[in-house]
């Protein structure tokens, strides 16, 4: 069977990172599932992304930020694929509260698994990216690093922020190798991470007022977007941050 490519999805095992890996498989990619702590959830991502057509996938525990985990990642990837051409770095963490009940543990938290985790992972794959015909990475960012008029914690608008500036600097370092880096910022999307702002009608109903498009994002458009950023279709576009949120933006 013929390889597409070759994609690693950080935080694949579920939402957003799970739509993302599907949409690669369907397209023929061969893709690397990541998950931290329930293997079973990224096994059975993995069987739906063979029934969709991958023609290779892998299941990889990976702690983003962890050095050595991710390094032994890379090591599971490089002995099986002979570079990689895609890296969407998407496992995060969200976090809600205020700044005065945020305690430093929880600032660090999120700013090393949202940020430093991005670093980590783009930095021990860059070489695997090297090596390929054609690479690019896409970065999971969030309109929380574009405004402020979000339910998120200042940490986590912080480390998306970062996720930004990381983005757009990268791009440039990069663009002389042929190495294209963008990033997506959605809104509210319909996952698992955001279930106890939508468990009830009244509650999506404020959600989609948020949006001039009335609607609550699915991890299928971002993960259609992310498609189209990753692969040759997009090959002038680098250093952009490509919001998904309905209009909210806008406002």
């Amino acid at each position: 069977m013929s390889v597409a490519g070759y994609v690693l999805v950080t935080g694949s095992s579920r939402g957003i990172g799970r739509a993302i890996a599907l949409r690669f498989a369907s397209e023929g990619y061969a893709v690397a599932i990541t998950y931290h702590g329930r293997r079973d959830l990224a096994e059975k991502v993995a069987e739906e992304a063979r029934r969709r057509g991958a023609p290779d996938v892998l299941v990889l525990g990976l702690d983003v930020a962890s050095p050595e985990s991710v390094e032994e990642a890379r090591k599971r990837v490089e002995e099986k694929w002979p570079y990689l051409n895609v890296l969407v770095n998407n496992a995060g963490i969200l976090h809600v509260g205020s700044t005065e009940e945020t305690s430093l543990e929880q600032w660090e938290q999120v700013i090393r698994v949202n940020l430093t985790g991005v670093f980590l992972v783009t930095k021990t794959f860059l070489p695997l990216l090297k090596k390929a015909p054609w690479a690019s990475i896409v970065n999971l960012a969030s309109i929380a690093g574009q405004t402020g008029n979000i339910v998120a914690s200042t940490a986590y608008a912080a480390s998306k922020a970062g996720v930004i500036g990381f983005t757009r600097r990268l791009a440039v370092e990069l663009a002389p190798l042929g190495i294209r880096v963008n990033a997506v910022a959605p809104s509210f999307v319909e996952t698992d991470m955001v279930r106890d702002f939508i468990d009830t009608p009244e509650k999506r109903r404020k959600i989609e007022e948020l949006h001039p498009l009335r609607m609550i994002i699915q991890p299928e458009d971002v993960a259609e977007t992310v498609f189209f950023l990753a692969t040759p279709r997009s090959r002038a576009i680098t250093g952009q941050v490509i919001g998904i949120n309905a209009g909210r933006l806008t406002c």
